[in-house]
């Protein structure tokens, strides 16, 4: 098991337990007509008919709030100091977006994800089915494999689908995706402040929504790893893999699933130092290559990285996004 300090203090290079580079298996495959395997390649598929009832927003109030931390349990990757930020009132998501808004969204445009661009995505070793065959792994990282094939609709490669989970939160989508899906909710990617000020749900200083312990009277609040990493998770909290998007109770706010289950992705540009004094809806530095992504996933475990706490947060390239990797949108007013 490797440890929190053996780990490179590069704020660039998020612990490989959390995502996985495109660029971490070498060179993509040019996606054609066909599949991995020679045969046609099928379409998505069709979404239940009717509204989601998982696409409702909550209102965050206007006002003064604290993020980060003054207790940092990862200092490199910029989670302290505590700060104040200033923000107006917006709307977000009560759930990340699920695999059946999503299905709604690439109905209604013909999206095309980066992953299925790709022709391949990373899909966490337990779950890539026997049937995938040889695949490669990340170096440092070989619970991540390289599954051709692997999209939002196909989340483990060929032979898995969607249909069974389509109020599981989509996976394999990219900073792009998220930002072309919110564009056409007429929404946008929350910032960072406003992604954790929403997550925290009117709490401050706290470790979790719910206060400092992870469970508390030993109730499962969050869908996040039970065992040994990243060989045995126990599933004691009733998931292996994700979990439907309203499957824990909500926070303060409203919202469900802020921690764990998958990381989401924020309008924000990464970097580890903060300004200091209160900020004014401050929305990350102005250059940088990676976005912010905050929450954690199912794969996030106390022997290993620890970042499924409202401070944590982690980084990722404008096109990765591999299987445990989601969004929410957010909306001004």
């Amino acid at each position: 098991m490797i440890d929190v300090s053996e780990r490179s203090d590069d704020p660039t290079r998020p612990a490989p337990c959390c995502t996985a580079p495109r660029g971490g298996a070498g060179a993509h495959r040019p996606s054609g007509s066909t599949s991995v395997d020679g045969e046609p390649r099928r379409s998505p598929p069709t979404p239940p008919d009717g509204r989601d009832r998982r696409d409702d927003t909550v209102r965050v109030p206007a006002g003064t709030f604290t993020i980060g931390t003054d207790r940092p349990l990862l200092p490199q990757d910029g989670e302290g100091p505590a700060r104040r930020v200033r923000l107006p009132a917006f709307r977000i998501d009560r759930y990340a977006v699920s695999n059946a808004r999503f299905a709604a969204f690439v109905a209604a445009t013909g999206h095309r994800t980066d992953a299925e661009r790709y022709g391949w995505s990373f899909v966490f070793h337990a779950f890539v089915p026997q049937a995938v065959g040889a695949t490669r792994g990340v170096p440092g990282a070989p619970w991540w494999r390289q599954v051709h094939d692997a999209t939002w609709w196909t989340p483990e490669g060929p032979g898995s689908d969607v249909r069974n989970r389509w109020d599981h939160p989509v996976v394999h989508v990219s900073w792009n995706d998220a930002v072309a899906f919110a564009s056409w909710t007429e929404g946008r990617l929350p910032t960072e402040a406003e992604w954790e000020v929403a997550a925290r749900g009117g709490s401050e200083g706290t470790i979790f929504p719910w206060g400092d312990e992870l469970e508390p009277g030993g109730e499962h609040r969050c869908n996040v790893w039970q065992g040994a990493f990243p060989h045995l998770d126990a599933g004691a909290d009733g998931y292996r893999g994700t979990a439907p998007v309203d499957a824990f109770a909500p926070n303060g706010y409203g919202l469900h699933g802020v921690i764990g289950n998958v990381w989401e992705w924020c309008a924000d540009r990464f970097g580890v130092d903060h300004e200091p004094g209160l900020q004014h809806a401050p929305r990350g530095p102005a250059t940088g290559a990676r976005r912010v992504m905050k929450g954690g996933s199912y794969l996030c475990h106390a022997s290993y990285c620890t970042r499924y706490r409202l401070a944590a947060r982690t980084s990722g390239a404008e096109d990765d996004g591999p299987g445990n990797v989601g969004f929410r949108v957010a909306y001004d007013g």
